[in-house]
């Protein structure tokens, strides 16, 4: 089976999200984020986390999350969010998800969120399973930074100098 190593999915930006100006709020956009990657790992490679929290005691927690503002998100406008596993090791995932307009000409946000893998029942780290592991190793497409600044950079415009 081939799985899609980056999924997208497309949302509407809904008045309860914005401030005053009318911009999805800065602390909204983790919502659109983790509410798109919690579909997409339904829907692409069958994981419930929430299913799994139930009948295994096991999940993922946030760790960490880096994020960058580059262009404001409106109110009803249609938002492309992309998301892709960039990091794995035996207990961290790294998530990097990105929020375009509609046809994805301007990218409006991009985030690299970190996810521990984490047992409920004894409240500590857990291993993924070799079932996991195997499923990881399949989609993980690394990028080429180091870092979340020299990432950033990447989709910066140059500017040229005519003469």
């Amino acid at each position: 089976m081939n799985l899609p190593k980056i999924v997208s999915s497309q949302t509407k930006i809904r008045f309860q999200h914005c401030d005053p100006f009318n911009h999805l709020n800065n602390g909204s956009y983790i919502d659109y984020f983790m509410n798109h990657r919690e579909d997409q790992l339904l829907k692409h490679y069958d994981i419930d986390i929430y299913k799994m929290a139930q009948t295994k005691g096991i999940s993922w927690v946030s760790s960490s999350n880096q994020i960058a503002y580059l262009k404001p998100a409106f109110l009803m406008e249609v938002v492309t969010i992309e998301s892709q596993l960039i990091y794995q090791d035996s207990s961290l995932l790294k998530v990097e998800m990105r929020m375009y307009n509609e046809d994805k000409t301007h990218l409006k946000a991009l985030i690299w969120c970190s996810f521990v893998h984490f047992n409920l029942l004894e409240q500590a780290r857990a291993h993924h399973s070799e079932d996991m592991i195997k499923l990881f190793e399949s989609i993980v497409t690394p990028v080429d930074a180091t870092n979340f600044e020299e990432r950033l950079l990447a989709f910066k415009p140059t500017k040229s100098k005519t003469l």
